[in-house]
Order: C-alpha cells, then sequence, then structure tokens
C-alpha cells in the first residue's frame, strides 16, 4: 500500500512537470520566433504555437493520482492515529499500525506515540539530566513545613481506545501539559500529610503506593494507563539530614541493644528450661529406675516361683544320675570280670593252639630234615669230595677252591686235605668227649 500511494504521487508530480515543460519548451520557441523576425534580412515564419490546453489537461489530470496518495495514510509501528474531519471534527475510531483510507483534502491523521513512556524529575542514575524533562527534583513540603527534593519515575502509555477523547479535549501534547500536572498535584496533595521521617524511611512504600493509585486513577479517567510509579530518591534538607542521621543511629543502637537484651533474656529462659528439662530428667530417671527395681523384683520373685520346682527336679534328676552311674559301675565291673574270664579262657586256648602249632613245624621240620639228610648222604656217598669242599667254604669265606683229583699227583692238595681231615676228626673226638649242656 505504501509502494502504491507513493507510485501515485510520483506518477501525478511527473504530470505537473511534464504539463510545465511542455509551456517552457513552447515559450522557448516563442522566443527564438522573435528574436529570427527581428533581423531585417531574415525570411518571415509563421510563429510558433502554445500549447496552453494540453498541459492545462495534463496539470488537472495529474491531481486524480495525487489526491488518491493523499487518502492513504500509512500509520508506523508504535504509532496510533485519529481523523480529524474539516467539518465534523475529530472522528471516533483509532487508526493502528497500517495503511488507512481517508477522505482527501477534508480529513487528516494526528498520530500519539502509543509506547511506554517515562516521566522523570531530579537526575538519572547514571547522573544524567532526562533530556527535554525538568532536571530539577520536585519540591514537596512535609508535615513539618520542611522541603522534600523527590526524584519521580512515571512510567505510562497513552491507551489508543481514548485518543480520540485525548485529541478532542486535552491540550497537545499531553506529554508536556497534562502528566507533569497531574504527578506534581498529587505529591504535593499527599506528602503534607506525613511527616519527613514517614516520608523517608518508616512509610517511604506507603507513601509511594497511595501516590501510584491517585496518579493511576487521575491519569486513567483521561485515557492514560500508568504502569508504574517509582520513587528514586528523596533530598531532604542539610540540618535535618544531618539531624535524622544522628537519630537514626541512635535508634539503631537502641534497636541493637533492645536485640541483644531480648537475646540475652532467651538465653537466660533458655537456661531455665534447660535446667527444669534437667531436673524433670533427673525425676524420669529416678521414677523409671524405681519401677525398674519393682519390675526385677517381682521378675526375681516370680522367678522364684518357677525356679524352685526346677531345683528340686534337677536334686532328682542328679540323685536318678547318680544310681545310674552306680549301677552301670556294678555292670561295667561285673562285665570286666567276664571279660577277664573270656580273656583267661582265650589265652588259654592261644597258647594250647600255638604248641600244637609248634610241635607240628617241628614234626614236619623234622620230617624235611630227615629227608634233606638222607638226600645229602646219598649224594656224599656218592661223591666223597664234596665233604672237604663244604668243610674248605665253612672255614672262611675268604678261601678260593679248586677241586683236584685225588690220585697223588698234586702232593700239596693231598696234604691240605688230610690235614683238614684231621682237624675235623679231632674236633668231633672233643665233641663226643663235651657234650654240650642243656
Amino acid at each position: 500500500m505504501l509502494f502504491l500511494k507513493y507510485l501515485l504521487t510520483s506518477t501525478g508530480i511527473a504530470m505537473i512537470v511534464i504539463a510545465a515543460g511542455i509551456l517552457v519548451y513552447d515559450f522557448y520557441l516563442e522566443i527564438k520566433h522573435r528574436q529570427a523576425q527581428a533581423i531585417p534580412e531574415a525570411t518571415p515564419v509563421p510563429a510558433p504555437h502554445i500549447r496552453w490546453r494540453a498541459s492545462l489537461a495534463l496539470a488537472l489530470l495529474a491531481w486524480g493520482p495525487l489526491l488518491i496518495a493523499a487518502g492513504i495514510v500509512v500509520v508506523p509501528s508504535g504509532m496510533a492515529g485519529v481523523r480529524i474531519s474539516q467539518t465534523k471534527g475529530t472522528l471516533p475510531g483509532t487508526l493502528y499500525p497500517g495503511a488507512h483510507f481517508i477522505t482527501p483534502l477534508a480529513e487528516n491523521v494526528a498520530l500519539f506515540d502509543t509506547r511506554d513512556q517515562l516521566f522523570t524529575t531530579g537526575e538519572l542514575e547514571d547522573g544524567k539530566a532526562a533530556a527535554a524533562r525538568k532536571t530539577e527534583p520536585l519540591n514537596v513540603q512535609a508535615k513539618e513545613g520542611l522541603i522534600l527534593g523527590l526524584a519521580i519515575t512515571v512510567r505510562y502509555r497513552l491507551d489508543p481506545k481514548h485518543l480520540d477523547y485525548i485529541q478532542a479535549n486535552l491540550p497537545q501534547p499531553v506529554e508536556k501539559e497534562i502528566v507533569p500536572a497531574v504527578v506534581a498535584s498529587v505529591w504535593r496533595e499527599l506528602v503534607p500529610n506525613y511527616t519527613v521521617r514517614d516520608v523517608f524511611a518508616a512509610k517511604r512504600e506507603e507513601v509511594r503506593k497511595r501516590a501510584a493509585g491517585a496518579i493511576t486513577q487521575k491519569l486513567a479517567a483521561d485515557g492514560i494507563v500508568v504502569k508504574e510509579v517509582m520513587l528514586r530518591d528523596i533530598q531532604l534538607p542539610p540540618e535535618y539530614a544531618k539531624g535524622l542521621e544522628n537519630l537514626l543511629l541512635k535508634e539503631q543502637e537502641n534497636d541493637q541493644m533492645g536485640v541483644q537484651t531480648e537475646i540475652q533474656e532467651k538465653q537466660v529462659r533458655l537456661s531455665e528450661l534447660e535446667a527444669e528439662a534437667a531436673k524433670a530428667q533427673q525425676v524420669k530417671q529416678a521414677e523409671g529406675q524405681a519401677q525398674v527395681r519393682v519390675l526385677e523384683a517381682k521378675g526375681e520373685a516370680d522367678a522364684m516361683q518357677y525356679t524352685l520346682p526346677l531345683k528340686q527336679k534337677q536334686i532328682e534328676q542328679s540323685k536318678l544320675e547318680a544310681e545310674a552311674r552306680k549301677e552301670a559301675t556294678v555292670k561295667n565291673a561285673e562285665a570286666m570280670a567276664e571279660a577277664k574270664v573270656i580273656d583267661s579262657k582265650a589265652e588259654n586256648e592261644r597258647r594250647k593252639l600255638l604248641a600244637e602249632a609248634e610241635a607240628d613245624r617241628i614234626r614236619v621240620t623234622s620230617v624235611a630234615d630227615a629227608e634233606r639228610m638222607s638226600k645229602e648222604g646219598a649224594i656224599l656217598k656218592q661223591n666223597p669230595l664234596l665233604i672237604n669242599k663244604i668243610v674248605a667254604e665253612k672255614l672262611s669265606d675268604k678261601l678260593q677252591i679248586m677241586m683236584v683229583p685225588a690220585d697223588g699227583k698234586f702232593f700239596f692238595a693231598n696234604d691240605v686235605l688230610r690235614s683238614m681231615n684231621m682237624a675235623n676228626r679231632t674236633s668231633q673226638a672233643e665233641e663226643a668227649q663235651d657234650p654240650p649242656e642243656k
């Protein structure tokens, strides 16, 4: 829509410029023609025709796009507008951001900023004075008659729904004519009801809330929405500020002493409560111990009632066990005697069996020895030299036996054998004379 407006405006201006250009060109040709006719020797030429009608028609046609473009109004973002008629005055309704059609030449649009705005008195937090606003704080009189300087900031915005009322009934601009007066009047009506001390410290928030409510109520009637009222700073008179500072210090000391006194009282109370609790605890412990002792005595008495029969049963059981052990001892003695008798009988039987076994062994051995001796005798009868060999082997294990024929050729061997035979016979004779003792 904005492009269409610019296009129509450019077209109308271009048509007017063209119409003017046509006239200028025709006047230029007319001047040239007159200059040429002023020369005597020049040939007469018909005068050029000035195109009045074409230029006028083109200029009249140019007003069409211009009027259409003038009927298109664009309200920018963050703004709102109100139509003002030349015949009816301010028309109801609000034009919000965007393109709108109005009656060209008969209506125009008054724009208002609908974004949040600030009304500030005094210096800002960065130390710079607010541009286009009061640089001095708002001076108000307290209940004591002292002058206070208030640094105030009011955040507000215009209600788009009431812009027609604002345009028709309120002085313009509203942010300079209405808001400062209303804010100042509210604070100057409210602060005299409080003392300096209340405004500065004791009831500062209460004062701010009451002022915010009154400002909001008054400006709301004029279509202005108040979002926040801030009391940033309060400037006290120098003498009062010094005295108030001393008073606050003393009150702070007094409060501190009061707090310390309360703490000490609480400590004393706490000590008393602890002593009472310890006393009660001791009493409870004594009562508990007494009850425990009573219960223990009752338990012991009850236990004795069950313990005596149990002891009697244990004594009876001990007697029975002693009798059982006595009987067992007698039976064990009898069993041991019977076992000894059985052992003696078994020993006799064993000895008898051993004697019989020994006799059988001797008998078998003698039979075997008789058979062996009979066999050896038969062998010796067949080989008489074996006797000499056996004798030589028994004399020493270090002798080497050599068998030689008995034909007398080896005299040394025969002598040895004779001596051996003689020794054997001598030993046999001695044994026969001295038999061994049994």
